[in-house]
């Protein structure tokens, strides 16, 4: 058996969820250096943990060789090769159950979602700030007996971009502003038409770099890229690993409820946020950013809101709930924190 104890972190997708993981693993890593840590998630998140010490990444492929009930039995015997001390299941879900029916390990941690709250919260019964999803992160580690402290934060180094990224961004001195338009699902999304605004304002006076994924969104992209000055989209073009480079550059990132604030968040970026149907009081706030930072629908408006926690459910009136936030209040908040 290793001297050094070794803590299975199960978190599997989505990509928001994932990343928000990283900061709490960096507080756990730097209050507990004696601990190991082994990250159980898709290998396209790895790059995510490449500044923590003593974490490394096993890769489960849940769609491929890991697939199913024979395949998680088959990743539980490449885990178990490797003696946890115990699991902390970040996750939660029927895939990790299962998988941990498996896993030799006589200790497991798992995290309390908070789902019952959560059901009051988007039904209209309860409207009040709910556990953040990085504490109940931690909530788990300190079940174990490792307290944490999340609000003295460590953040990796701003990276010196190589000359493929600078060719790319552009080197005119310009602050660097990300913006990352889109999101799983519609009713989380600033409408298109407003955001053109917001990039056509702010690309006079900062360099805008774009995110985004898919087919689709990089024809969009493209079309903002050409159509406006100082307008950069990298949709398509970089690694996750060559994106978060460039992610830890920006003066500030402005995105959905989505992936790329969280990601922008745990490499010490400034974040701000909009959003649509969802509420930040669900928990989703990217770390460590001030409350002013998240931008919030018009609830005198739209009444309903948060209709769901994913934003993957709303009645058709609350579609456009997004757009009641006005452009001048976006560009207006970027000015001020730059």
């Amino acid at each position: 058996m290793p001297k050094q104890k070794n803590i299975l972190v199960i978190r599997l997708s989505a990509m928001g969820d994932v990343a928000m993981v990283v900061p709490v693993l960096s507080a756990l890593t730097n209050q507990y250096p004696e601990l190991k840590i082994t990250v159980l998630t898709r290998a396209f998140f790895k790059p995510f943990f490449r500044d923590l010490e003593h974490v490394e990444v096993f890769s489960a492929d849940v769609k491929g060789e890991h697939k199913g009930i024979y395949g998680l039995y088959k990743l539980s015997r490449q885990l178990n090769k490797k003696y946890f001390y115990v699991v902390a299941d970040l996750h939660n879900v029927l895939r990790t159950k299962v998988l941990k029916k498996f896993l030799m390990c006589k200790r497991f941690i798992s995290i309390d979602k908070g789902r019952k709250e959560k059901r009051l919260l988007t039904s209209g019964h309860v409207f009040k700030q709910l556990k953040k999803t990085h504490q109940r992160y931690a909530d788990v580690f300190e079940a174990l007996g490792y307290k944490l402290d999340l609000s003295k934060p460590r953040f990796p180094k701003k990276v010196v971009l190589n000359s493929k990224l600078l060719s790319l961004i552009g080197n005119n001195l310009k602050p660097l502003i990300g913006i990352a338009p889109f999101a799983a699902h519609e009713g989380k999304m600033y409408p298109l038409s407003l955001m053109k605004q917001v990039i056509e304002n702010l690309s006079k006076e900062y360099q805008i770099i774009l995110f985004g994924g898919g087919k689709d969104e990089i024809e969009i992209l493209k079309e903002f890229e050409e159509r406006y000055d100082n307008t950069i989209s990298l949709a398509g073009k970089l690694s996750l690993d060559e994106e978060m480079n460039v992610i830890s550059n920006l003066e500030v990132m402005v995105s959905m409820d989505s992936g790329n604030g969280h990601i922008a968040a745990m490499l010490g970026v400034k974040v701000i946020t909009i959003w649509g149907v969802t509420h930040p009081f669900a928990g989703f706030t990217p770390f460590n950013q001030p409350d002013d930072y998240a931008l919030v629908a018009d609830r005198s408006k739209f009444p309903l809101i948060p209709t769901s926690v994913y934003g993957n459910k709303y009645p058709e009136n609350h579609k456009e709930a997004a757009a009641s936030i006005s452009p001048d209040s976006i560009i207006n908040k970027i000015k001020l924190i730059v």
